[in-house]
């Protein structure tokens, strides 16, 4: 609060900030803050371009293994699938496996109420 807004906390324990301010100014915190890393942990350092880039980097493996496949030697061994990108939060991690619904294991599974609650409440 005090790197962003040049506000301290203790204001609101001391009776100068409102808790309806403390709140704005707490869901407002840009992603590099320590409150959206603790809430939001690795996903927070990863902004939408860098998603996007993530995403044609994938986009453009995946043509390059579909004209290798395509103009290969019949004799040649086929090229492997292109792994893509790795993200924050993705199936890899224990957040992501959380987040796509699956166990430990792999398999599907219902969300918790838990994780209903923090998904519609995050922005």
């Amino acid at each position: 609060m005090l790197r962003h807004y040049g506000v301290d906390l203790l204001d609101w324990h001391r009776g100068h900030l409102s808790s309806r301010r403390l709140r704005v100014l707490t869901e407002h915190l840009p992603a590099d803050s320590s409150f959206a890393r603790a809430v939001h942990g690795e996903q927070a350092d990863w902004t939408v371009t860098d998603h996007l880039l993530a995403a044609v980097v994938d986009h453009l493996a995946v043509a390059n293994w579909m004209f290798a496949t395509a103009n290969r030697d019949e004799d040649t061994e086929p090229a492997p699938y292109p792994e893509p990108v790795p993200r924050p939060g993705g199936p890899d991690s224990a957040a992501g496996a959380s987040a796509a619904g699956l166990s430990a294991a792999g398999e599907e599974r219902s969300a918790t109420a838990a994780e209903i609650v923090a998904f519609l409440g995050s922005p």
